[in-house]
C-alpha cells in the first residue's frame, strides 16, 4: 500500500498534462476517470448508408437513429422523465447553457426540476441550502460553507450560472457527490478497509452494497486501462473501487431525494461529467436498481463538435453512449483530449 506509483496528473475536463509518483493521486484519477475523455473507448461503428451523415454545431442527434432531432421533440420526452442525466465537459460553457436552457424550457412547462450537481459533495449540502434560502448570503461564505475547495476546486464562476438560475428560481439543489475524503480514502486504502473508517458510518456509507457489475467493470477498468497505462493490478483495482463509490454515491442521493420527492415535483436534473452516464451504467442503472426497476430515465451526452471528430461522434452513436448526443462548440479550454483502447 505504501509504495509509490507513476500516474497520470490530470486536469479538470480529463487532460492528462504530467505525471508523479505520489500514491494519494489516485482518488484523482477515480475522480477524473469517468469525465469525457472516455467516452470513445470501445470500438463499433454505425452502417455504412449512416457513416455518410455530417454533423454541425448544436445539433442533437437521437442515440437510436443517429439523426437529428430539434429541441422541441428533445423537450418533449425528456419532461417525462423521472431523471434527466447531462453529462457534461468540465467547465465548458456552451455546456452549462445547454443545461440552462433544459431547465428554463422545464419551468415554461410549470414543472419544478430538482437540480443535482457533481460538483457539490455531501458535507456541502447544508451551505448549498443556506445559500439557496439566504438572497443576501456572499458567495465568499457560501464557498466556504459548502466545503467548494475541498470537493472540487478551480473557478466557481463555471458553474454559477447553474446555481444562480437555482436560486433565483427557488429550485433545490442536490449535493450528489460523497465528500472528496471518502472517494480518497477509497483510493488509497481499498473499499473493505476504507469502511472501517468512521467517517463512513457518519455518512450512512458502511452498510451500503457496491453493486460489482460486469458490464460497468468490463468499460470501466478497459478505459482505466487504455488512458493510464503501466500501473500495478492494485492499483487498478483500487482506482475501479473509487470509481464504483462516487457512482454509487451519486445514485444513492439521487434515489433518496427521488422517494421524498412530494407527489407532482418535477424531475431531477443531473449533470455531472459525461462518464458518468456513458452507456446508462455508471449512475443510472444504479439509480433505476434502487428504485427496484420503476423509473423512467433519460441520458443526454454533451460533446464538443470539430469536423475533424465526425469518426468519432458517428462511433460514439454506434456505441449507444446515450439516449442523445448534443453537439456543442468546443470549449475555451480546447477540444477534450480522448484516449483510445488498444485495437
Amino acid at each position: 500500500m505504501g509504495h509509490a506509483v507513476k500516474i497520470p496528473d490530470l486536469l479538470p475536463g480529463g487532460q492528462c498534462v504530467r505525471y508523479t509518483t505520489v500514491m494519494g493521486r489516485l482518488f484523482l484519477l477515480a475522480s477524473f476517470a469517468l469525465t469525457g475523455l472516455l467516452g470513445a473507448c470501445l470500438a463499433k461503428t454505425l452502417p455504412a448508408e449512416e457513416s455518410a451523415q455530417s454533423f454541425q454545431e448544436w445539433q442533437i442527434l437521437e442515440g437510436k437513429t443517429g439523426q437529428p432531432i430539434n429541441f422541441k421533440d428533445l423537450l418533449a420526452d425528456l419532461a417525462a422523465a423521472d431523471v434527466i442525466y447531462i453529462g457534461e465537459e468540465h467547465s465548458h460553457r456552451s455546456h452549462i447553457e445547454a443545461a440552462l436552457r433544459i431547465l428554463q424550457a422545464l419551468l415554461d412547462r410549470n414543472q419544478r426540476p430538482a437540480l443535482g450537481l457533481e460538483m457539490f459533495g455531501w458535507n456541502g449540502q447544508a451551505g448549498v441550502d443556506h445559500y439557496l434560502a439566504e438572497p443576501d448570503m456572499a458567495p465568499d461564505l457560501f464557498l466556504q460553507e459548502a466545503h467548494w475547495k475541498e470537493n472540487w476546486g478551480g473557478a466557481y464562476s463555471d458553474y454559477a450560472p447553474l446555481i444562480d438560475f437555482a436560486r433565483s428560481h427557488h429550485l433545490p439543489v442536490l449535493a450528489l457527490n460523497p465528500p472528496k475524503s471518502l472517494v480518497r480514502l477509497v483510493a488509497k486504502e481499498g473499499f473493505l478497509r476504507a469502511l472501517k473508517d468512521p467517517e463512513m458510518l457518519r455518512w450512512q456509507m458502511r452498510d451500503e452494497v457496491l453493486s460489482d457489475e460486469p458490464a460497468y467493470r468490463e468499460i470501466m477498468v478497459s478505459q482505466l486501462r487504455a488512458c493510464h497505462s503501466g500501473l500495478s493490478e492494485e492499483a487498478y483495482q483500487r482506482m475501479y473501487e473509487a470509481a464504483v463509490f462516487r457512482d454509487e454515491g451519486m445514485a444513492k442521493t439521487i434515489s433518496d431525494y427521488l422517494s421524498r420527492r412530494a407527489p407532482g415535483v418535477g424531475p431531477v436534473v443531473s449533470y455531472t461529467g459525461g462518464g458518468h452516464i456513458q452507456y446508462r451504467l455508471p449512475v443510472p442503472h444504479r439509480v433505476l436498481r434502487r428504485q427496484s426497476g420503476s423509473l423512467r430515465q433519460r441520458t443526454l451526452y454533451l460533446t464538443s463538435y470539430e469536423p475533424k471528430r465526425q469518426d468519432e461522434i458517428r462511433t460514439l452513436l454506434g456505441q449507444s453512449i446515450a439516449d442523445y448526443v448534443w453537439l456543442t462548440p468546443v470549449s475555451a479550454q480546447g477540444a477534450p483530449r480522448r484516449c483510445l483502447s488498444p485495437p
